[in-house]
């Protein structure tokens, strides 16, 4: 029975989302002429294709063949180009036949996303912004039809069912950390109490642990450092999260620094073991220093007992095309690697690599996305490479773990450089397993996820006739992102 296309009745979102959007932590990065060719073969294939099969555009984009059939173009796109260190390994016959797209993109992995977003559309928050700001009201997705027509009932459309659906029931992610984004803690769009209304209502589903908490700390802040224990002791957090290139008049911080050691130091004293560090996408110039990783080996070095997981993998856009070489590692993932080999941090210790963001800009570049994926292989270890998506900033992660479930690094760059293949047990520790030990997740807890949950019978449910939306949400261009800045949007 065919869907009812009630969210593109035209078909002309692509299921693998590559375009401009930000996280709202950097300036959104014009896509490229050889994205652009990719989306516009995607489509007209997608076109071809539903055609042969007798469909609408929309039905056959959100089949398997749909998902296949836009790779296969981004595929054939970065060949014209001579992007080939990496590609997606799909057949040609998955753009007709869902059984072999579904055999490819399909997967059954335990997801642990360790970087989600969401945004309270009735926060406390909004009482400290100015009455007539419209927070968040570039999101595409705010234009929904439960919108409303008060000034701000379009935020009914961020709610948390809509974050629901767009991470549990349109992608396949069993787990999600909730993180948060650099404030104070009197300008955070979504609060501690926030974070924990939202595990409550998917718990309540069914007792699950499907969703887990950070807990923001930013310790060259005045009164940070004394909130940690309020935030251990009262809100089951999993980890500290810290930003070290925000701070007072935009000064950031390292963690080798007196109040970043003060933070670990606390954090092991109240039993918190994982100490999440974003680094990369730098804010701007005025502490772009703090977003580099060269305190990442001397923490670890220092504090052998706890775990260092490096959000966004120090990943800057731009200076991940090249294989590492000790001594050069002047900037982003390099300068985690260059830490790492200067401290004998050797692969699959105490520092993890998370791809959040990351992985998103890497699905455009094919030759950064092999190299930056090679060295943190290499050098972070199999086993500490973490899955992790921004979303909701991207919309559904469903695309990310699509993409990835079908990268691979070439073999021209596997003898040139010498970087691993990516094979199935790989993509299944990052994916999840490996997040399942910073984050104590055991394996019958594992288990019983995967088993037939509430969440996992509405997704079955959901399957019958699902809408995915296919869209992204953060801020897509400069007026979005100052916007974004100034008032979330």
């Amino acid at each position: 029975m065919p869907t009812k296309d009630v969210l593109d009745r035209d078909g002309v979102r692509l299921p693998i989302k590559i375009d401009s959007t930000s996280n709202g932590e950097y300036e959104p990065i014009p896509i490229s002429e050889c994205n652009e060719e990719g989306n516009k073969l995607a489509l007209e294939w997608a076109t071809e294709n539903a055609k042969h099969k007798g469909q609408s555009r929309r039905n056959f984009l959100i089949s398997g063949c749909g998902a296949a059939t836009t790779l296969l173009a981004i595929n054939h796109a970065n060949a014209y180009h001579g992007n080939t260190g990496g590609y997606f390994d799909i057949s040609s016959e998955s753009a007709l036949d869902n059984d072999s797209a579904l055999a490819q993109i399909g997967g059954g992995e335990f997801i642990f996303d360790v970087q989600g977003h969401y945004v309270n559309p009735k926060g406390d928050w909004l009482s400290r912004i100015p009455p007539d700001a419209r927070p968040y009201a570039g999101m595409e997705k705010a234009r929904c039809a439960d919108g409303g027509d008060g000034s701000r009932d379009y935020l009914n459309c961020l709610s948390e069912s809509e974050f629901i659906k767009d991470i549990f029931l349109d992608s396949d992610t069993d787990i999600m950390v909730l993180s948060f984004v650099p404030s104070t803690r009197e300008t955070e769009p979504v609060t501690i109490e926030d974070a924990d209304k939202t595990r409550q209502i998917v718990a309540e589903l069914d007792g699950s642990k499907r969703l887990m908490i950070h807990g923001r700390v930013n310790p060259n802040q005045d009164g940070d450092l004394d909130a940690m224990d309020e935030l251990a002791e009262n809100w089951n957090i999993s980890a500290f999260k810290t930003y070290t290139q925000y701070g007072p008049n935009g000064i950031g911080f390292f963690l080798h620094d007196q109040p970043g050691v003060a933070m670990i130091e606390r954090a092991r004293k109240l039993g918190v073991r994982n100490i999440c560090v974003h680094k990369g996408l730098p804010f701007g110039p005025r502490s772009y220093e703090h977003s580099q990783s060269s305190d990442i080996g001397v923490v670890a070095k220092m504090f052998p007992d706890m775990n260092f997981l490096v959000y966004h993998s120090s990943y800057v856009s731009g200076n991940g095309e090249v294989q590492f070489s000790r001594g050069g590692g002047a900037d982003g993932v390099d300068t985690l690697v260059q830490s790492l080999v200067d401290n004998e941090i050797s692969p699959n210790s105490n520092v993890y690599a998370e791809l959040g963001s990351t992985w998103r800009l890497l699905m455009q570049k094919p030759n950064d996305a092999a190299h930056v994926l090679g060295k943190l292989l290499t050098y972070c270890g199999e086993d500490n490479i973490l899955w992790g998506t921004d979303s909701i900033w991207y919309g559904s992660p469903q695309d990310q773990i699509q993409a990835f479930r079908t990268f691979q690094i070439s073999q021209d760059y596997q003898e040139r450089y010498g970087y691993p293949a990516i094979t199935p047990g790989i993509r299944r520790k990052i994916f999840g397993l490996n997040a399942a030990k910073p984050y104590s997740i055991n394996q019958q807890e594992i288990q019983n996820l995967t088993a037939l949950d509430f969440v996992s019978r509405e997704k079955i449910a959901y399957q019958e006739d699902p809408q995915p939306s296919f869209l992204t949400h953060g801020p897509k261009n400069r007026r979005e992102f100052l916007n974004f800045l100034k008032w979330g949007g």
